[in-house]
């Protein structure tokens, strides 16, 4: 008998130190969250990801009991931001809010050990981000048949515009070229505020930039066309590529939340909720309709399947840039 409790004894002793971590785990998320929950935007401030941040930060009030704190860590396409957050603390208080498609295509074609699909926890998509087919206000051209049929006429002589090579606009608009058998130009600018403005002045003949950033400028640029099967849920006088019958590369963007891999499930688990109830607020809803832009909620496994269809879509094109 006095063996047997001996042998128990020494067994409860030889798993301690292997049961410490979970249990302060489990404690931990019990009472979670106690402090400030960090944000980090892996862009800088201003852009369409950044609005989304701040938009949550502000509605969050009410449903969490502490501040969301916005966070932006800018650099290498997005790997500065993500790396940080990898390396944080996987305990609820450091999360990212990412642009999806962005950093997919980002962690496809450089070399980097981050996966954007294994290397974090999803938690939710909390928005989508569109590219669309935009002309000047002046342009001659139209319609979306006009552009092909000038590019076909002329191929390589039109030039367009997007907000850096290898972004989700800019292999968007590759997956248009290809998929319609046209070739053009491409213009990068740094960030779509500059290819927008490279439209306004007639700089390039055509660009793929955000949907939202129409808001605003209605009367000098105008967009042709959203690349996606449907409509925008907010920009929803500009019809879409899968309404027009063009073809089109299903590329797009997803806004995110990633948590470190080894975030508690029950963190995951209350953050998946809180992050349901805040995108379905007025406040976020109205925060982002003055950035042309509205929630998308879906939790984490729908997220994650999204951005899993997405990376098989745009693998082909990602190839080609190599």
């Amino acid at each position: 008998m006095l063996r047997r409790h001996l042998i128990a004894g020494t067994a409860a002793l030889a798993l301690a130190p292997l049961m410490a971590p979970l249990v302060a785990s489990m404690a931990g998320a019990a009472d979670y969250p106690r402090r400030p929950i960090n944000i980090v935007v892996p862009y800088k401030a201003g852009g369409g990801t950044d609005a989304y941040a701040r938009a949550l930060s502000a509605a969050a009030e009410g449903v969490l009991p502490v501040p969301v704190v916005v966070v932006n860590k800018p650099g290498s396409g997005g790997l500065n931001g993500a790396q940080s957050v990898l390396g944080a603390r996987p305990d609820g208080y450091t999360v990212m809010l990412t642009s999806g498609g962005s950093f997919l295509l980002t962690t496809l074609m450089r070399k980097t050990p981050i996966d954007a699909l294994d290397s974090f926890r999803f938690v939710a998509q909390v928005g989508q981000l569109r590219t669309a087919l935009m002309v000047p206000a002046d342009s001659p051209f139209q319609t979306v048949q006009d552009v092909i049929a000038a590019a076909k006429a002329n191929p390589g002589g039109l030039r367009w515009a997007h907000s850096g090579r290898g972004g989700f606009h800019h292999v968007g608009g590759l997956g248009f070229l290809a998929a319609n058998g046209i070739k053009a130009q491409d213009v990068p600018f740094k960030g779509g505020g500059p290819a927008r403005a490279a439209l306004i002045g007639a700089q390039t003949d055509f660009g793929f930039i955000g949907v939202q950033q129409l808001r605003g400028f209605e009367g000098k640029i105008r967009a042709l066309a959203v690349n996606a099967a449907d409509r925008d849920g907010i920009m929803t006088k500009v019809p879409s590529f899968g309404e027009l019958g063009i073809p089109f590369a299903n590329v797009s963007s997803p806004v995110l939340i990633l948590a470190p891999k080894d975030t508690p499930d029950a963190v995951v688990a209350y953050l998946e909720a809180a992050l349901k109830d805040i995108t379905a607020k007025h406040a976020f809803a109205d925060l982002l309709a003055k950035q042309g832009s509205g929630p998308v909620y879906a939790d984490a496994a729908t997220a994650r399947a999204t951005l899993a269809a997405m990376k098989a879509d745009v693998t082909p094109l990602v190839a080609d840039l190599k």
